[in-house]
């Protein structure tokens, strides 16, 4: 059992959905996130963008503990993410603890990872089946739903070598979803997708976003940032440059290298 020390952070008002406090994290030599500070609120759209590299995709694997943090303070919805708090230690928490816990983050990736030898309806059913035990009945009902509600309903039987990338993604977003999670994480889902498959996807988030789902987003779709988004961050080397609201950080970038980045992506 590893141990951290840490501070005790002044209580505040309203808890947001993920707060991040000097977050830290290295590969070897490579120091990756250089002590991240931000907050999410609840239902909020919330997008990270910056070059390749800044750091922007460890960032949300660290979120829900794919990657274990080196120092600092990571929680969602007010508990620490992959640590308990005893006194003034932080103890790691087991393995299927943080599988239970990582049962309320959704995480839709840059590559699909379906399951190749399942339809789109049997992906989707997969975890609520198998991770929480559900009956098939009504994880069967809950896909279908989705799919439905991702616009592929009539998709249900296909394996995923018959969709498109586009259609593909918007499966895994489904199968994120079946879990009723509290929270999406979003790591450039459009990004390896052919130009006319993009707005399929970015309209399911758009949904989504509407229905008050709480997101965050790695993307380099700047017309989705600035529509849907609600907080912006531009990453670099690690650090947060610049924050604040979508449109006021695409239109008027306060910071050079912000206006650098901007430069050749707008």
């Amino acid at each position: 059992m590893t141990t951290t020390s840490m501070t005790t952070p002044a209580a505040t008002g309203s808890r947001p959905m993920v707060k991040a406090e000097g977050v830290h994290k290295s590969f070897g030599t490579a120091h990756i996130l250089k002590g991240i500070d931000l907050e999410v609120a609840p239902r909020e759209v919330f997008c990270l963008i910056g070059p390749s590299g800044s750091g922007k995709s460890t960032f949300l694997r660290c979120i829900n503990h794919l990657e274990k943090i080196n120092a600092g303070r990571l929680s969602v919805d007010g508990e620490l993410v992959g640590y308990r708090q005893r006194g003034d230690k932080l103890y790691e928490l087991k393995d299927s603890e943080v599988a239970r816990k990582r049962r309320d983050i959704g995480m839709v990736f840059q590559r699909f990872n379906l399951f190749p030898h399942m339809t789109a309806l049997e992906n989707v059913m997969e975890a609520p089946v198998q991770v929480r035990g559900e009956a098939k009945a009504s994880a069967r009902a809950r896909a279908e739903r989705l799919l439905d509600r991702v616009g592929l309903a009539d998709r249900a039987g296909n394996y995923p070598s018959q969709l498109s990338g586009g259609q593909q993604q918007r499966v895994a977003i489904a199968r994120a979803l079946a879990m009723e999670p509290k929270l999406m994480l979003f790591d450039e889902p459009t990004s390896a997708l052919d130009p006319e498959l993009v707005g399929d996807v970015l309209d399911v988030m758009r949904g989504l976003a509407e229905d008050g789902m709480t997101m965050i987003v790695v993307t380099h779709e700047m017309g989705f940032a600035r529509e849907v988004g609600d907080a912006l961050v531009f990453m670099d080397d690690g650090v947060v440059v610049e924050s604040g609201h979508p449109r006021d950080v695409l239109t008027n970038p306060q910071h050079e290298r912000t206006k650098s980045f901007l430069s050749k992506v707008l």
